[in-house]
C-alpha cells in the first residue's frame, strides 16, 4: 500500500487486488477513514457510479450488484440494472440526502491514470468528481471514495473507457466488494 498526503488533508491510499489479502487492508483503511470522519451512528450509503455502456465504467455498478447479493447494512445506489450514471447523479445525491438525515456516503467509481497505476485501487479521505477523466463537470459526491484504476488517462478518455477489458473491471469490483463486505462485517458486530 502507497500512501500520498497534500497539503489540504486529502489522503489517498493505493491498493493492489493481486496481493494476498489485500482486501483485508483496504477494508482497515476503510474502518479507520469512516472512525476519523465520524462515521458511527449514521447510515452508510455506497453509491456505486458507471454504466455498463462502456466496459472500464462497469467497475461501480459490479460493485453496487456484488454488494446488494451479500447481506450487508449498507444502502447501495448504482447497480447495473439502475445505475447511477451522469444523466441522474445530481437525482440520486438529492434523493439520499432527502431521504437520510446526515448519511455517510462511499463513493465508488472507475478512474484512469498513469500507466503504473492501472489495476490499482484507491481510498482517498474525500468525495469524488465523477466522470472527470473523460471532461465532464459533474457534482462531488461522497465522504470518502473508492475507484479503481481501469485505463490509462489520456485523449480521448471515453474510448480509452469503451476499451477497457472488463475481465480486469471484475477483479476490481470484486476486489472492492469483498473489502466493503469485511467493513460492514466488523461495524455489524456487537463489541
Amino acid at each position: 500500500m502507497n500512501i500520498i498526503k497534500n497539503a489540504f488533508g486529502k489522503r489517498t491510499e493505493y491498493f493492489k487486488p493481486t496481493q494476498e489479502n489485500s482486501h483485508l487492508s483496504l477494508a482497515d483503511s476503510i474502518l479507520r477513514m469512516m472512525e476519523e470522519m465520524g462515521a458511527s451512528g449514521r447510515e452508510i450509503i455506497v453509491v456505486c457510479i458507471g454504466t455498463d455502456r462502456a466496459t472500464g465504467d462497469a467497475l461501480g455498478p459490479l460493485v453496487g450488484d456484488f454488494l446488494l447479493s451479500q447481506n450487508t447494512d449498507y444502502h447501495v445506489a448504482g447497480t447495473l440494472k439502475s445505475p447511477v450514471h451522469a444523466l441522474n447523479i445530481k437525482e440520486t445525491i438529492d434523493e439520499i440526502y432527502t431521504h437520510f438525515f446526515n448519511p455517510f456516503v462511499i463513493a465508488v467509481d472507475a478512474s484512469l491514470g498513469l500507466p503504473k497505476d492501472v489495476g490499482f485501487v484507491t481510498l482517498t479521505n474525500s468525495h469524488l468528481y465523477p466522470g472527470k477523466g473523460v471532461n465532464k463537470k459533474l457534482p462531488a459526491i461522497g465522504d470518502i471514495s473508492i475507484t479503481g484504476i481501469v485505463n490509462q488517462s489520456g485523449h480521448p478518455g471515453a474510448s480509452l473507457l469503451q476499451n477497457t477489458r472488463l475481465y480486469n473491471v471484475k477483479i476490481m469490483a470484486d476486489f472492492i466488494g469483498e473489502a466493503l463486505l469485511y467493513a460492514n462485517d466488523y461495524l455489524s458486530s456487537p463489541l
